[in-house]
C-alpha cells in the first residue's frame, strides 16, 4: 500500500499548520537553516517512510524518546532508521541503568511531539534542558537529516552540519555521540 502525499518537495513552510509546528518552520528561518518539505498523511510504517525519504532524497532517522525505570532521566536518542536499536548498547555508554521507552505524555510535557513525531526539534521546546540529546555516530555520514518538525504530518531535510551547528547550539543542549 502506498503512502497518499504532494510528492513535491518544498522549501517554504505550509500555509496552514500547528502551532507546534509553525513554531520549528519560524526557528529554521530565523537560524537561517534551508529545508525541503512535504506533506504527507500519518505516517505509521517503515513503508511509509522509505518512500518519504525516498522523495525527500534524505534518510528520515529513527528518533527515540527514552527514560529511566524512575522515570526522571530522559533521552532523546537519534540513530539510522535502519538500524536496530539495542538498549544494552547504549546504557553503558551513558554510564546509567537500562533504558525503556518513556509514556507518550512525558514526550509531549518535555519536547512537545507525540509518538510518532519526536525529533530534534522538539528540543526547541526542552529549555529547562531536561532531556538529553544523544546521537549515533552513523549520523555524521549523512549529508542530510530527514525528520518531522515536531508533528507526523510533514516531513523535512536540512543538513546534518546545519543541525549540528545551528539548531542544536540554538537549543543550548549538547549531544551525545554513541555508537549503536
Amino acid at each position: 500500500m502506498s503512502l497518499f502525499f504532494d510528492k513535491t518537495v518544498y522549501n517554504v513552510r505550509p500555509d496552514t499548520c500547528s502551532e507546534k509546528e509553525a513554531a520549528c518552520y519560524s526557528a529554521l528561518e530565523e537560524l537561517g537553516i534551508a529545508y525541503g518539505r512535504v506533506s504527507h498523511e500519518h505516517i505509521g510504517t517503515i513503508e511509509g517512510l522509505i518512500e518519504v525519504a525516498t522523495v525527500l532524497g534524505a534518510p528520515i532517522h529513527k528518533n527515540l524518546f527514552l527514560c529511566n525505570a524512575q522515570k526522571t532521566d530522559f533521552y532523546l536518542v537519534v540513530m539510522p532508521g535502519e538500524k536496530p536499536f539495542k538498549t544494552k548498547l547504549l546504557s553503558p555508554q551513558l554510564g546509567c541503568s537500562r533504558l525503556s521507552f518513556a509514556p507518550g505524555e512525558f514526550m509531549e510535557e518535555k519536547i512537545n511531539c507525540t509518538p510518532g513525531s519526536a525529533s530534534v526539534l522538539g528540543l526547541l521546546f526542552d529549555s529547562s534542558l531536561k532531556v538529553r540529546l544523544v546521537i549515533d555516530k552513523d549520523i555524521l555520514n549523512s549529508e542530510y537529516f530527514g525528520l518531522h518538525p515536531c508533528d507526523n504530518s510533514s516531513s523535512i531535510k536540512i543538513k546534518t552540519t546545519d543541525v549540528l551547528e545551528k539548531l542544536i547550539p540554538h537549543t543550548h543542549h549538547t549531544p551525545t555521540f554513541v555508537e549503536l
